[in-house]
C-alpha cells in the first residue's frame, strides 16, 4: 500500500512540474467513451450544463428554447458512468495549475464559442406535452409552430370603432371634415374597451370581445336602418317611446330597407365575421398584460384630450361641434359631427344631468326697417292676454319660467285683422296628412285636394320643414303651434307624460266654449298618443289590436259589417275607411264639433303590392287615372296614396253637405312632412332635383334645395272668396291663424308661429337653423343671407336684420321644451292670478321714445295722444 502511495505522490509531483495541463473535455465526450475518466484529476469535475451555458454567455431563458437532447444526453451520461464505474482521479498540483492558466483561459474561450455555435444549429424547441408530444414523435410529424407575438390585441378595438364610424358616415353621406373628432373619440372608446377586456383571463376576454363587437355592429346597423326609415337616429332616451310603438307595422319598410342597404350592413359586421372565422384563440401580444392595461389607459386619456381639442376647432356654421357637445338636441348633427358613440354617451349624460336652455333676448326687440304703419291697422287690437310677466318672474323659482316670462314680455304681438272672427262658432275638421307633398296635387288626379288648396285662401309660400321624429313633431307644430325640440324626449309625447297644460291647443280653446272635440288615427297607438292627445283635449280614438273598441278596423276580410278585428288588420289602413266609419260620431251633434284626423295611407314605402289601396280595398291600380300615368311604379304608388287621401276628404265633404253642416264648417289640411325616404318620387313629379337621395335621407340640409319643403295648406270653407297669400308661412302658423279666424282669445307672443293673415313678417325655421323670411333666405352653414328679388337693403341694415331674425329663429326653437318641462302655461294661465285688466297694464316709455312718437309743446305742457307701439292703442301722456 505504501508503495502505491509513494508512486502516486511521485506522479503528482511530476505533473506539477510540467508546463502543460490536459485541457477540459465536455461531458458528452466522456459519455461516448472518447476520453477516459482517468484522464481527469479527481478535483476537476466535469462542468454542468448550466455552468457551460454560463461560461458561454447563454442565459437560462435562451437555453430553455433548445430541444430536449441535452436532458436525454445527461441521462445517458449518468447511466454510462454508473455502468463503467469511476476511476480514481488525482488532483494536479497548484504549481501545475498555475503554469497552465494561460492555456486554460484560451481553451475556455474556444469552448464557449464552440458551444454557442453548436446550439445555434439545433432546431427550436417546441413545447409538447403528454400524448401530443409522443404522437408527434411516433408519426414523425413536426410539432405545431409557436404563435407569433403581435401588437394587434392592443389596437384591435380602437381600429374597430373607427371602422364603424367611418362606414356609417360615408354611407349616410355625411360631411367628412369632422372626421378627426369622431376618429379621435373612436380611438378613445376603443382603448377603454381594450382596458376592460384585459381585466379578464385570456379565454374569457376573447369571448367578451366577440360578443361586444357583435353588439356594436348590431347597434350601428340598427341605427343606420332607423335613420333611413324613420329619419332620425335613436338614442337611449327614446327607448320608452320605442317600446310603446308597434314597430311590427313597419316590418315591410324595414325588410325593404335592409334589402336595399345589405352591402352596408355587411360592412358593419365584416370585422365580427372575420373574428369568428379566424380568431379562435387569444392572440399573443408583444405587450405584457400589465403593460397593456397601463398603455390602454394612457392612450384613452390622450385621445380624449385630443378629441376635445378637435371639438374646439372653429368650424363654420350655426351648429358647431362645440355647441352640439353641450346640447341635448340635434341628434342627427351630433352623429355627423361628433360620432354615433359620442351621441349615445352624451344622451345618457344629459338624461342624468339635463341641459338648461338659455333664451337670447335681443337688446332691441323691434325689427329694423319696419313697414310703414297702416292707419287702418290702428283700429285692431293685439292678439294677447294681459299678463303681468314681471310678477311671474318674481314669484317663480324655476329658471325656465323666469326666462320665458322675460322673453315673452319683449315679443311684439300680432294684430287682429279684417278676418278676425270670420268663422266664429264654426265647426272645425283638421287633417294631418301622412307624407303628402304639394307636388303630388293635380286637378285631375286629386280634384278634391286641388280644390280646397286652390280656392279660398291660397298660400303660395307654405313650407312643411322636416323636424325631429317627423310625424309626431309635425303634429306638435299643427296642434301646439310650437317648433318641436330637436331631440328626446319627444315634445308631443312629453305633454302627455307630464300632463302639461296645453292651454292654446285648438281643442282646449274650443272646449272652453262648449265644443266637443274628437280625434282619430287609423293605426294603433304610436308615440304615446293615448297620453298626449287626450291631454290636448280630444276624445281620442284609434285602432287597437287587443283593447276594447276604439275605432272600426279595416280588416282584409271586411265586407261592409261594422266590427272589430275581423281577420288580420290591413297595413296600411285606408284613410277613406276611417272617415267613412267615424263621421257619424259627430256630424249630427247638437253642439259645434272640432275633429282631428291623423291619416296613415301615405306612409312609405310606395309599392303596388304592400298597400291596401294598391292590392285590395279601393284598388287604385285599376283606376284609369293611374293607368294613364307615365311615371315610375314608385311615383304611381305615391300618387295612389294621395288619391286615397283625396277620397277621404271627398267623403267628408259629401257627408257634411248631406247633413247641412258644410256651410258652417271650416276644413284645415296640412301634410306632416314630405316623403323623406322617397325623394325621387316628388322629384319626378316636380320635374327638378332637390338633392341626392343620400343627402335627403340623412337630412343633410347643407346639400338640399329647400324648395323641396314647398307644400300645400288648406284653410277652406265653400263661402271664402279666393285670396292669394304670398307671405312665407309654415306649420306652426296654422294654430294662431285658425285661432284668429275663429275669434278666439289667445296670446300670439307665447307661440312659435304667427297669424299668416296678419301684418307680421313671415318666417319659417328649418331643422338646421337656416330660415326663410319674407325678405330672403339665411343659410346657417354659410352664415350668408340672400335677399329676395326686389328687396334692397344696405349692408348695415342687412346685418342688423339678420342678427335680429336669427335670434328670433333660435328662440322659437328653444321655447318649446322650456314651456313643456316647466309647465309654463299652467303657471301663468292656470289661474287668474297674473291676468290684469287693460287699465292695470303699466307701460312706460323713455323721453327719447316719446319724442319719436309724437310732437308736443313743452312750454305749454299740453297733453298729447300717442299710440302705444305694442298695442297701437291711443293713450295720453304729459310731456316732460
Amino acid at each position: 500500500m505504501d508503495e502505491y502511495i509513494k508512486k502516486d505522490t511521485a506522479q503528482t509531483a511530476s505533473e506539477n512540474t510540467s508546463t502543460e495541463r490536459p485541457s477540459w473535455t465536455p461531458p458528452s465526450q466522456i459519455v461516448t467513451g472518447a476520453v477516459s475518466d482517468n484522464e481527469y484529476p479527481r478535483t476537476q469535475r466535469p462542468m454542468t450544463s448550466y455552468e457551460a451555458d454560463k461560461a458561454a454567455g447563454i442565459s437560462r431563458a435562451e437555453a430553455a428554447r433548445y430541444d430536449d437532447g441535452r436532458s436525454t444526453s445527461s441521462a445517458s451520461a449518468s447511466a454510462a458512468r454508473s455502468a463503467e464505474g469511476r476511476s480514481t482521479r488525482t488532483t494536479p498540483s497548484r504549481a501545475s495549475r498555475s503554469s497552465s492558466g494561460t492555456e486554460r483561459t484560451s481553451s475556455r474561450a474556444e469552448r464557449s464559442a464552440k458551444t454557442k455555435a453548436a446550439r445555434s444549429e439545433r432546431p427550436a424547441r417546441t413545447r409538447t406535452s403528454g400524448s401530443a408530444a409522443a404522437a408527434a414523435a411516433k408519426d414523425g410529424s413536426k410539432p405545431a409552430k409557436k404563435q407569433k407575438s403581435t401588437f394587434l390585441p392592443f389596437v384591435l378595438f380602437p381600429l374597430f370603432t373607427v371602422w364603424l364610424e367611418l362606414v356609417l358616415h360615408i354611407f349616410m353621406g355625411m360631411e367628412l371634415k369632422y372626421a378627426p373628432i369622431y376618429i379621435l373619440h373612436g380611438l378613445m372608446y376603443g382603448f377603454i374597451f381594450s382596458f376592460i377586456t384585459k381585466l379578464f383571463p385570456k379565454k374569457a376576454s376573447l369571448t367578451i370581445s366577440k360578443i361586444w363587437a357583435f353588439i356594436m355592429s348590431l347597434l350601428f346597423g340598427v341605427e343606420f336602418i332607423a335613420k333611413n326609415i324613420l329619419q332620425d337616429f335613436y338614442p337611449a332616451s327614446m327607448l320608452k317611446t320605442a317600446a310603446g310603438n308597434h314597430l311590427s307595422d313597419y316590418i315591410g319598410a324595414i325588410v325593404i330597407m335592409i334589402g336595399k342597404k345589405i352591402h352596408v350592413l355587411i360592412l358593419f359586421f365584416l370585422p365580427v365575421i372575420l373574428a369568428f372565422i379566424f380568431l379562435r384563440k387569444p392572440l399573443k401580444s408583444k405587450i405584457k398584460k400589465r403593460g397593456m392595461l397601463i398603455l390602454s389607459l394612457i392612450c384613452a386619456v390622450l385621445f380624449y384630450f385630443l378629441g376635445r381639442a378637435a371639438i374646439a376647432i372653429p368650424f363654420h356654421g350655426n351648429l358647431t361641434p362645440k355647441e352640439l357637445y353641450n346640447s341635448d338636441t340635434n341628434y342627427n348633427d351630433q352623429v355627423e359631427q361628433l360620432g354615433l358613440i359620442n351621441m349615445l354617451r352624451l344622451d345618457i349624460k344629459h338624461m342624468i344631468w339635463p341641459v338648461e336652455s338659455e333664451i337670447d333676448v335681443p337688446d332691441d326687440p323691434t325689427p329694423v326697417d319696419p313697414e310703414p304703419e297702416d292707419p287702418e291697422q290702428a283700429k285692431y287690437k293685439p292678439n294677447k292676454i294681459n299678463l303681468d310677466f314681471a310678477q311671474i318672474q318674481k314669484d317663480s323659482s324655476n329658471n325656465n319660467i323666469k326666462q320665458l316670462a322675460q322673453y315673452f314680455s319683449t315679443v311684439t304681438p300680432t294684430m287682429q285683422n279684417e278676418y278676425t272672427g270670420t268663422f266664429k262658432d264654426y265647426n272645425v275638421v283638421f287633417f294631418t296628412v301622412e307624407g303628402l307633398s304639394g307636388y303630388a296635387l293635380d286637378p285631375m288626379i286629386t280634384p278634391t285636394l286641388w280644390k280646397i288648396t286652390h280656392e279660398g285662401f291660397v298660400f303660395n309660400n307654405y313650407y312643411t320643414a322636416l323636424h325631429f321624429t317627423s310625424t309626431s313633431n309635425g303634429e306638435c307644430q299643427h296642434l301646439l303651434g310650437l317648433y318641436p325640440k330637436s331631440g328626446f324626449p319627444i315634445s308631443m309625447s312629453r305633454t302627455g307624460e307630464l300632463k302639461t297644460n296645453t292651454y292654446f291647443s285648438l281643442a282646449r280653446q274650443l272646449n272652453r266654449l262648449g265644443y266637443k272635440s274628437y280625434g282619430y288615427h287609423n293605426n294603433i297607438n304610436m308615440y304615446g298618443r293615448t297620453g298626449s292627445h287626450p291631454n290636448l283635449g280630444y276624445d281620442w280614438r284609434y285602432i287597437h289590436y287587443t283593447d276594447s273598441y276604439k275605432m272600426y278596423a279595416d280588416s282584409i276580410d271586411y265586407e261592409g259589417a261594422k266590427g272589430l278585428n275581423q281577420g288580420k288588420l290591413r297595413w296600411m289602413q285606408r284613410d277613406s275607411f276611417m272617415v267613412e266609419h267615424t263621421v257619424e260620431d259627430y256630424i249630427n251633434s247638437d253642439k259645434p264639433f272640432n275633429v282631428y284626423y291623423l291619416t296613415v295611407s301615405g306612409h312609405t314605402p310606395y309599392t303596388y303590392t304592400s298597400w291596401a289601396w294598391g292590392k285590395s280595398g279601393s284598388n287604385w291600380i285599376e283606376d284609369d287615372r293611374v293607368k294613364a300615368m307615365t311615371y315610375t311604379e314608385k311615383t304611381k304608388a305615391y300618387e295612389m296614396a294621395a288619391m286615397e287621401v283625396d277620397k277621404a276628404v271627398e267623403i267628408l265633404i259629401q257627408k257634411l253637405q248631406e247633413a247641412g253642416k258644410l256651410e258652417k264648417t271650416l276644413i284645415v289640411l296640412s301634410p306632416d312632412h314630405v316623403p323623406y325616404a322617397d325623394i325621387d318620387a316628388i322629384e319626378e313629379l316636380a320635374g327638378k332635383k332637390f338633392g341626392s337621395s343620400s343627402d335627403f335621407e340623412a337630412i343633410n340640409e347643407r346639400n338640399i334645395d329647400f324648395e323641396v319643403y314647398h307644400s300645400c295648406l288648406a284653410i277652406w270653407n265653400p263661402n271664402i272668396e279666393t285670396k292669394q297669400i304670398d307671405k312665407v308661412c309654415c306649420q306652426v302658423d296654422i294654430l294662431p291663424t285658425v285661432s284668429n279666424l275663429l275669434g278666439l282669445e289667445y296670446d300670439s307672443r307665447m307661440l312659435g308661429g304667427t297669424d299668416i293673415l296678419s301684418s307680421s313678417e313671415g318666417l319659417v325655421v328649418f331643422a338646421s337653423k337656416s330660415w326663410r323670411s319674407d325678405k330672403g333666405f339665411y343659410s346657417s352653414f354659410t352664415k350668408k343671407f340672400t335677399p329676395n328679388p326686389g328687396v334692397n337693403m344696405s349692408q348695415s341694415a342687412m346685418d342688423t336684420y339678420v342678427k335680429y331674425m336669427d335670434s328670433v329663429a333660435n328662440n322659437r326653437l328653444k321655447i318649446t321644451n322650456m314651456i313643456i318641462e316647466s309647465n309654463f302655461y299652467n303657471f301663468a294661465l292656470g289661474s287668474n292670478k297674473y291676468i290684469r285688466e287693460e287699465s292695470e297694464t303699466q307701460f312706460e316709455l323713455t323721453k327719447e321714445q316719446l319724442e319719436k312718437l309724437y310732437e308736443y309743446n313743452a312750454e305749454k305742457a299740453v297733453i298729447r295722444e300717442y299710440k302705444d307701439p305694442r298695442t297701437f292703442e291711443k293713450k295720453e301722456v304729459r310731456p316732460f
